[in-house]
């Protein structure tokens, strides 16, 4: 879908690119989001292996460098994101975790 908003990782171990639908918000020049299976989820551990990342918002790629943010408060960012999928990342969630993105361009 061209509105979605795509995460695009280096696969850690394939070198491949790997892409990931996301939700999440723009603020000034980065991109804020909540992963709901923290450190298990594979998106996570690429960025942890290597943070430079691409991110198609509003159907323009965009480059971007990725840092985790476990000292944010996970639940209280999720009430500043939309609420859609804020509810579904609260939902399903075991592990909450903040990414922000830095985007470059």
């Amino acid at each position: 879908m061209p509105a979605q908003t795509l995460l695009e990782t280096v696969g850690r171990t394939s070198g491949l690119p790997r892409r990931t639908p996301v939700g999440g918000r723009l603020v000034d020049n980065a991109f804020w989001m909540v992963s709901e299976f923290g450190m298990k989820s594979q998106y996570v551990r690429n960025i942890q292996a290597n943070p430079q990342v691409r991110l198609r918002l509003r159907g323009r790629w965009r480059s971007g460098t990725a840092q985790l943010q476990p000292e944010d408060d996970a639940r209280a960012r999720l009430r500043s994101l939309p609420s859609m999928n804020s509810a579904v990342v609260r939902a399903f969630g075991t592990d909450l975790l903040t990414l922000r993105i830095d985007l470059h361009d």
